[in-house]
Formats: C-alpha cells, structure tokens, sequence
C-alpha cells in the first residue's frame, strides 16, 4: 500500500494539535492486513481516554482531506505514548532532564548492560547520567533504549 510521508501528515495536523494544546510525539503507519495510523500525543498534565477522543474527532475531518493512503481504507488511532516509552527527539531529553532514566546498552559497559541514574545532560552523540556517586557518558548509538524510570513504590 501506498501512503504520504508521516511528516506531511504531522504537518496538516500540527495546528489542531497547537490549537487544543497537544504535543504530536510521534505519527506512524502499520501495514498489513489491517492497515493503522496511529498518532501519539501528550499533553500538560497527561493524556487520558477523553483527550484522545476529543484530539481523533477534531483530526478525522483534516485526514480525510490529506488523504494519507490514497484512498485505501485505515484505523485511525490516537493514543499516549506511554509512561515507558523511549526517549527519541531532543524535546523528550529536554522534558527527562533531572528526571530518573533507564538505560539498556547493546554491549556490557564496566561489566553491565542496564543501568539506572538521573539524566544529567545530552547532546546529539552521548548522554550524561548520574549512577549512584558516578557521572557516566554513554554514546547514544551504544544505547538499545533509554526511558524514564518508572517507580512504582507509592501505589500501595
């Protein structure tokens, strides 16, 4: 199936999404026997089912005009991106730092694959994370995955 590039189809949704106050995290298309476009947002305070709703009515009009698959039927669907999801631009770094992050390497580092600490700082080739005591500089392409720590101790 044939469809238009993600960025034009961010691009003709981005000011309804400036408009209702939405971040545009991430716009992507599944194909294959049941074709999806899933556009993922966040927002001041979080997103929850009735911010997802309000968000897939005001952009089923505008999809329908851009016609992203040339006709072929899609779902559309419009979700948050998840507590743990991967932090991938510059804005989601720039949202984690100060914040605990989780980093899962590709090959062992000082004996270790994973490791836990603050997001201290970024650039566009390493990130900068405090374990425990020790500042570590790790290459972003030596990373699998990088997340926010999720922590789970006040939900007794």
């Amino acid at each position: 199936m044939k469809i238009k590039p993600v960025e034009e189809i961010q691009n003709a949704l981005q000011p309804i999404a400036d408009e209702m106050q939405i971040e545009i995290v991430e716009v992507e298309f599944k194909q294959g026997k049941e074709p999806a476009l899933t556009v993922y947002i966040d927002m001041e305070g979080g997103v929850d089912l009735n911010a997802c709703e309000r968000f897939h009515r005001a952009i089923d009009p505008i999809l329908d005009e851009v016609d992203p698959t040339l006709g072929a039927p899609y779902t559309l669907n419009v979700s948050s991106p998840g507590l743990d999801r991967p932090l991938k631009t510059a804005r989601d770094f720039e949202k984690s730092k100060g914040e605990k992050v989780e980093v899962k390497l590709y090959a062992p580092m000082k004996g270790k694959k994973f490791f836990e600490g603050t997001l201290v700082s970024y650039d566009e080739h390493c990130v900068e994370i405090l374990d425990k005591k020790e500042t570590l500089k790790i290459e972003k392409a030596k990373i699998a995955k990088i997340c926010r720590a999720i922590d789970f101790s006040g939900l007794e």
